[in-house]
């Protein structure tokens, strides 16, 4: 835990940070044991069970941070170091407490192909057919077709519309660089309410996908009035394999066992931190293998092609509404070239990859990698949140 020092200080002394720990009959409020709603401050995790019963409750409460900090006497569940440390998956004690994923029956959404980066590693995936041995040399033509900065160039402007008509003139045009400069955004569903895993835990892959990556992001709490309350870091686990094959394979590619991880902890906008906090924000990540391999690259988020209000305001509003709230991936400019085995075959995940993804303001999201049904299942779902909180409200 010693790396994670230069970190943690932001969680421990700055800020509002919520989220969740799964807690012990030992522990827990009123003896149930279950995920409960934790604020944490001055290195301290204090439950918030007695106030709210889950995240989404929390981020959709009107003047959040005023009654936030007039709360008192909050019962502790144990200090943050030690929480994050047992929160760790291969030493976890399971009698302690240990944190998750921070967000709970919020809609988990997610953006795809806002940074320019991404954009165009995602059309050499869908030219090469999910083959990452063609994509070596699909990137040397296409970038030389269309160049590598087109950050000039605002979704769905005229500019954008001219540079549409010149690409499908020239064959080139993907429905990545639709979503990518045009007018609308992709959006899609990430993974499911409670199925998310948060800090320390494992991330999963499917066992025959030999092109996947992480993607480094940030993701916004939006409250179900469409206002972002907060951010946190997560990790849009992705099978560059399958998403190149078919784009009607996104769901396999997106949405397996494991392959969603936010957090460690959503920190709330005040007057220390806004959203053009955000916007300034510089996502960094580091992977290490087990096989000596390292990997450490950054996405700066003023870089992003879309300003996070305007995806807000995409996913969320009078064509549809989110009733609990959701969660928002803002995108990723992070799609690994750098040659792992292979050379031309660039970068895939080894079971076993510990995986950081950290900024400054927002902590560090930790992972480890294995194969998706190798990892824990995922078993605590919506019936069991309701029965958790029945078995509360009559004890």
């Amino acid at each position: 835990m010693r790396e994670m020092d230069k970190v943690i200080p932001n969680l421990a002394h700055r800020g509002i940070y919520v989220g969740r720990c799964f807690v012990s009959e030992t522990y827990a409020y009123k003896g149930i044991a279950g995920p409960h709603v934790v604020l944490v401050k001055n290195n301290e995790v204090f439950d918030l069970s007695e106030y709210f019963n889950s995240t989404a409750q929390l981020i959709n409460t009107p003047n959040i941070i005023s009654k936030l900090r007039k709360l008192e006497q909050l019962k502790s569940l144990g200090k943050l170091t030690d929480i994050l440390e047992n929160s760790i998956f291969s030493v976890r004690k399971s009698d302690l407490p240990y944190f998750i994923a921070p967000n709970d029956i919020q809609a988990v959404k997610a953006c795809g192909v806002t940074f320019i980066e991404s954009l165009l590693e995602r059309v050499i995936e869908e030219k090469a057919k999910g083959d990452a041995s063609k994509a070596s040399e699909l990137r040397a033509v296409i970038i030389d077709r269309i160049g590598e900065d087109l950050s000039t160039v605002v979704p769905g402007s005229n500019n954008a519309m001219l540079l549409k008509e010149e690409l499908q003139n020239q064959g080139l045009w993907s429905q990545y660089l639709e979503v990518g400069i045009g007018k609308d955004a992709e959006i899609f569903t990430k993974s499911q309410p409670l199925s998310s895993v948060g800090y320390g835990a494992e991330i999963g892959v499917l066992g025959d996908s030999n092109w996947n990556n992480p993607e480094p992001e940030v993701v916004l709490a939006v409250s179900k009035e469409g206002k972002i309350i907060g951010a946190t870091l997560g990790n849009d686990v992705n099978l560059r394999d399958y998403e190149g094959r078919s784009a009607l394979l996104l769901g396999e590619a997106k949405d397996q066992n494991g392959s969603c991880a936010i957090g460690p902890l959503i920190r709330l906008f005040d007057d220390t931190f806004t959203l053009e906090t955000i916007k300034k924000e510089t996502i960094n990540l580091k992977i290490t293998g087990v096989d000596g391999f390292e990997l450490q690259a950054s996405s700066p988020m003023g870089k992003i092609s879309r300003a996070p209000e305007k995806l807000v305001k995409q996913a969320i509003g009078k064509n549809h509404q989110y009733p609990d709230g959701l969660v928002l991936f803002c995108g990723t400019m992070f799609a690994p070239t750098k040659d792992r085995n292979i050379p031309g075959n660039g970068f895939t995940h080894k079971v076993g990859d510990k995986v950081e993804i950290f900024s400054e303001h927002l902590g560090t999201l930790a992972n480890w990698v294995n194969d998706c049904d190798k990892i824990a299942p995922w078993e605590w779902g919506i019936s069991s949140f309701l029965e958790f909180h029945t078995k509360r409200s009559l004890a």
